[in-house]
């Protein structure tokens, strides 16, 4: 047993925990898939979209927009 490097909590086998690590892995992802997720999808018809979506998508273009 050992403590995982990235949560500090005890680990029953002796390496991080795989969530942790896909956690981490996300959390410092590719700067370049985060920008290109507005691209990815289509804004022109999101009446079937919740406001919140709507909100998350419209802030996500904006950030790209200001980047650029």
């Amino acid at each position: 047993m050992k403590l995982c490097n990235i949560c500090h909590k005890i680990s029953a086998t002796n390496e991080d925990h795989l969530d942790c690590i896909q956690r981490r892995n996300i959390e410092l992802g590719d700067e370049d898939f985060k920008n290109r997720i507005p691209e990815k999808l289509n804004l022109s018809n999101t009446e079937n979209l919740s406001l919140e979506v709507k909100a998350i998508l419209e802030h996500l273009s904006k950030n790209k927009d200001s980047e650029e």
